[in-house]
């Protein structure tokens, strides 16, 4: 709208226009962030109709989320070089042209090829919707602006796998796919009449292609490292750590020469880390997208191996922890909101984070006999300390930021947060993995003939399969399986408690970097909005 301010348009039209950007960025960003997660229960059925492998199935997920990671932090430099409005909707017709094209995929190739260009143009529907609401909203809006904006963000994710698990459920996985079309030409239609670019000239600087280059490589193994480095044992495949040592190499490269003097015009420009509380933020958001990716990873697999859970039954378990933190998230941009916030938002980050660890306390103690009702109240404390964190933080980042430095930093915060939901669901499906082991070495020994708990049970088992037709051998033989069966469950219940106390000690050691994050100074007054 800045074309329009400076024309000198009444106020009241401005605002109402800013409304309508929100309520389309939003749609864009909630359907980037849906599609990391809705297609996740529909692979096995994908790779029934696709002729593909359970293992190669899972490149729709990993194809998406590596183009992504890698096109996140060049998101500032296609910002400049094309225009904010003609980058956010050539992103998001990609995205909806991609969304169509997987959707219609009939072979493993063709859907991975379309999921890489998706994951491509998803890239700026966070990272460039989240910096134009910093541009187009006066500072004093930004709390409320912020909530909302990240409410989508937080939600998608949890309600992700119920929704593609009902989708595939009761039509086709190919609707996992197709409902982007009609939210994002939704979106396009109001970003494109409402959003105008500030009247500033294009960038026509040097194309920094090592950087680009160097960023592609190393960011792309890392997560390609992190994404298959569980199923090949890690280290121990030459693939995986010939491409650890890569993506090591390319990144320091990167470091190196987009901080070096010589180059003068770098494709991520890495000196907005000088700034010690944007510091402190991207290592919160680390530690958040550990938790938060984390987490939903963890739980539904716990419910349904340990618990017996259906897939609905997980979402329905999951549901009122999101609406948790879309109330907690309101809340929280109310008092954030205004020149002056009611609350401290550092108040508010210690709160969330006590919420948060309280409530991975409650869930690393569930045992196999726990219900619904037992993660219920553990999963609503959890999602009342997202709400708290999430809005907070960004608050903080932004708000000592000058204008220049916004696109930047919100592509490295998105970056962040992706990052540590990859780097969270890589160590927490290794450290359950192992775990299982630890549990199971200490646990055998309870499971001898020496143990009279274990003799009285075992008896118990063999006579009740005696009496239901089983020959004495043949039930005994059945009985130690059950035992056995019952001695693997248990292993895997204690790893999952251990996963979840790991994301607690995990918050544990980043929570002192709230203490890095300054008291924000009040508005000295209604911040100009459009393209400033």
């Amino acid at each position: 709208m800045a074309t329009q301010v400076a024309a000198g348009n009444p106020p009241g039209e401005l605002i109402a226009a800013r409304w309508l950007i929100l309520l389309g960025l939003i749609m864009a960003s909630m359907m980037e962030v849906l599609d990391t997660t809705i297609v996740n229960v529909s692979l096995p059925t994908m790779a029934g109709n696709l002729g593909a492998t359970v293992q190669d199935i899972a490149w729709v997920s990993t194809g998406y989320i590596l183009s992504n990671v890698v096109v996140l932090p060049m998101t500032a430099f296609l910002t400049a070089r094309f225009g904010r409005k003609r980058y956010l909707t050539f992103s998001i017709f990609l995205f909806i042209i991609s969304s169509f094209f997987c959707g219609t995929s009939r072979g493993l190739i063709e859907i991975v090829f379309w999921r890489i260009l998706q994951g491509a143009g998803g890239a700026a529907l966070l990272s460039t919707a989240q910096a134009t609401l910093r541009q187009i909203f006066p500072k004093e809006e930004q709390g409320m602006v912020q909530a909302i904006f990240l409410m989508g963000i937080i939600v998608a994710p949890t309600i992700g796998p119920t929704m593609g698990g009902w989708i595939t459920d009761n039509y086709t996985w190919s609707w996992c796919f197709f409902i982007n079309i009609p939210i994002g030409l939704a979106s396009v239609a109001l970003v494109t009449t409402f959003l105008h670019d500030p009247p500033t000239p294009l960038s026509k600087a040097k194309i920094d292609w090592l950087g680009i280059g160097l960023l592609a490589v190393g960011l792309g193994t890392m997560q390609y490292v992190l994404e298959e480095g569980q199923k090949n044992d890690w280290f121990n495949d030459p693939w995986i750590l010939r491409l650890a040592i890569v993506s090591g190499l390319s990144l320091a490269s990167m470091f190196a020469w987009e901080l070096s003097p010589r180059n003068a015009t770098p494709v991520v420009n890495f000196r907005v880390l000088h700034n010690r509380q944007l510091s402190a933020c991207l290592f919160l958001f680390l530690s958040l997208g550990f938790g938060l990716f984390g987490g939903i990873y963890i739980f539904p697999v716990f419910t349904q191996d340990i618990l017996g859970f259906t897939p609905t039954q997980t979402g329905l378990a999951l549901f009122p922890g999101g609406l948790a933190t879309a109330f907690s998230a309101l809340v929280c941009g109310r008092l954030l909101n205004g020149s002056k916030p009611l609350v401290d938002l550092r108040l508010l980050l210690c709160l969330g984070v006590i919420l948060f660890m309280a409530s991975m306390w409650d869930l690393g103690h569930m045992t196999p006999q726990s219900g619904q009702e037992s993660a219920a109240f553990a999963l609503l404390i959890r999602g009342l300390g997202l709400g708290l964190l999430f809005t907070p933080i960004n608050m903080a980042a932004f708000s000592s930021l000058k204008p220049q430095e916004i696109q930047q930093a919100s592509g490295l915060i998105n970056l962040s947060r992706q990052l540590g939901g990859s780097f969270g669901i890589a160590v927490l499906a290794t450290y359950i993995g192992n775990m299982t082991q630890f549990h199971r070495i200490h646990l055998l020994p309870h499971y001898t003939s020496g143990n009279s708990i274990f003799e009285s049970r075992l008896q118990g088992l063999t006579a009740m399969l005696h009496i239901h037709g089983s020959s004495l051998f043949d039930a005994k033989q059945q009985a130690l399986g059950i035992m056995g069966q019952t001695l693997m469950r248990q292993a895997r219940t204690l790893a999952y408690d251990d996963a979840f106390m790991l994301i607690l000690m995990c918050f544990v050691a980043t929570a002192p970097a709230i203490l890095l994050i300054r008291k924000p100074k009040p508005s000295a007054g209604p911040a100009q909005g459009g393209g400033h």
